[in-house]
């Protein structure tokens, strides 16, 4: 009896482990992810700041996507062919893609995408940066109809993209969201609401399951996504985590597992991080650039004068080395150092002068303008709600007042402040800018006249768009990089905006996050995260 009694209790505790290995293998795996704002929406098209690509991202792929560096690789294309000139590159599909509803994926989705984009009733704010598709400018303009653009379907399997110019970096552009196909099944039965939470499909690695405003969003595993298997995390929610120090302990409490962006942590908290979290806050160079915007189009900034004497006036390595203390590099020029296809050279013209020089001609700029110390140069700065943000334009305002100029410093959070800026409804804005593929065209066309609501200061220069003009249909890539180069030195020297530092991206990820690789254009998929506790 006593050893069927023991039988019985071993067999019994075996059964309760197998059954609690089941349930556990049963749990979702979660990732739980700060992501700097609350996005203004989740459609590829109208979307333009990277806490909404990081979610668009997950949800959505191009022909190419990003690889754990943010490297191109195939997407839903599975190969491409060019053609001599430069000019036809043609993308074979994946087989079998279907979107997340079931629905196959076909070439014409690419297409319909492609017009839906370029569609001036879409007033997509990010179309420019896929101008060089043929006829894509004039159709997002008005002066030819959507069918027109440069972007086929022979078949249900190929997508032939026709350029107005040579793009080396086409690879790169590609995995752009505004390259995303939309759903036309799905367009064609909801409209512009196709993009909500229960309207949505997708033909990315996760489908939408929810938005709740300024809560968090909620993305699941699509099992219909062609690579699914490799796909480790089974559900994404992504947190609005504008203030830095409250993420900063949600991170510590383990309620977030990562903080991803540029300001994912209060910079002043990094030399405990290091000694108290080690390996866990991440601070990486970054191709981006903090500057600050001056509206062009209206007074005072319509005055170069006075947009000169801001410039001379801030000391950049005070404020990186003293005030932020977090590894940005001073600014002089506007396209960051390490960027491909490009020499760099460009600067800001005042380089070799001493502060008191500097102050000394920018109060002369300033009285030739008609302000002095007892009239100073009065002026709104907005800037985006942070404890870093607030410091350094802090500082910023205190060099400024010693060339008489006064500052009323305004903040709000980042979606609204980002808003504002695309409506020009500003004098002067706090503003930064990281490359979308790395090539030093993602930063100057921000400076083409036709770049619209991107062009936050308005600057119009034909001389400065004649010379990117050229650039786009120069196949020489060294003598491209010279016409780049040219044509930045002008917009420097016209003081289009005010360059200050180059960023690092400061992101927070805990040790069981694996598969998070720090990069360039600080793009980071779920596709290749995984938990492993």
């Amino acid at each position: 009896m006593a050893v069927h009694r023991s039988r019985w209790f071993s067999l019994t505790v075996l059964a309760l482990l197998v059954t609690a290995e089941v349930s556990l293998a049963a749990e979702p795996v979660v990732f739980r992810l700060g992501n700097q704002a609350e996005p203004s929406t989740l459609d590829p098209h109208l979307a333009s700041t990277a806490w909404e690509n990081n979610i668009i991202g997950d949800l959505f792929m191009g022909l190419t996507t990003d690889d754990i560096e943010a490297r191109p690789i195939a997407g839903m294309a599975e190969s491409w062919t060019i053609s001599p000139d430069g000019l036809l590159w043609t993308f074979k599909l994946r087989p079998n893609l279907v979107w997340s509803d079931g629905v196959p994926l076909k070439a014409s989705d690419f297409v319909f995408g492609f017009r839906h984009l370029f569609d001036p009733k879409t007033a997509a704010p990010y179309s420019s940066i896929q101008y060089q598709i043929k006829n894509a400018e004039a159709v997002n303009s008005g002066k030819l109809p959507p069918d027109q653009v440069g972007v086929r379907a022979p078949d249900d399997r190929t997508v032939e993209i026709e350029l107005a110019t040579p793009t080396p970096f086409l690879l790169g552009l590609l995995t752009h969201y505004t390259a995303y196909p939309i759903p036309e099944h799905a367009y064609r039965k909801f409209g512009e609401n196709w993009n909500k939470a229960g309207n949505m499909v997708s033909n990315g690695p996760f489908t939408l399951v929810s938005w709740k405003a300024n809560a968090e969003i909620v993305a699941k595993k699509n099992p219909l996504f062609f690579d699914a298997k490799n796909v480790a995390i089974d559900e994404v929610i992504y947190y609005a985590t504008d203030d830095t120090m409250a993420a900063l302990n949600r991170f510590r409490a383990r309620d977030i597992d990562a903080n991803i962006g540029t300001r994912g942590f209060p910079v002043s908290q990094y030399p405990l991080l290091k000694q108290n979290m080690p390996g866990e806050a991440h601070v990486s160079p970054m191709l981006g650039t903090e500057y600050i915007a001056l509206n062009i189009r209206k007074a005072p900034f319509s005055d170069a004068r006075l947009r000169k004497a801001i410039s001379l006036c801030l000391d950049r390595p005070v404020l990186t080395d003293k005030v932020l203390k977090d590894e940005q590099v001073p600014a002089f020029s506007f396209v960051p150092p390490g960027i491909d296809n490009y020499h760099g050279g460009p600067k800001l013209n005042f380089l070799g002068l001493s502060m008191d020089q500097r102050r000394a001609e920018a109060k002369r700029l300033l009285a030739e303008a008609g302000y002095t110390a007892d009239r100073p140069l009065i002026f709104e700065y907005k800037y985006m709600i942070s404890i870093d943000s607030r410091r350094t334009v802090v500082a910023q305002s205190a060099m400024l007042k010693e060339c008489n100029m006064v500052v009323r410093l305004i903040g709000n959070e980042a979606k609204i402040h980002y808003d504002v800026m695309k409506v020009g409804d500003f004098t002067a804005a706090q503003a930064r800018w990281g490359a979308d593929y790395n090539d030093p065209q993602t930063f100057l066309y921000l400076l083409d006249s036709r770049s619209g609501s991107l062009n936050y200061g308005g600057y119009n220069n034909p001389a400065f768009d004649a010379i990117f003009d050229q650039s786009k249909v120069t196949l020489d890539l060294e003598k491209r990089a010279e016409l780049l180069t040219q044509a930045e030195q002008l917009m420097l020297d016209d003081a289009a905006l005010v360059p200050l530092s180059f960023f690092t991206s400061k992101s927070l990820v805990a040790p069981y996050v694996k598969g998070y690789a720090d990069n360039v254009t600080n793009i980071h998929r779920t596709r290749w995260m995984r938990i492993e506790r």
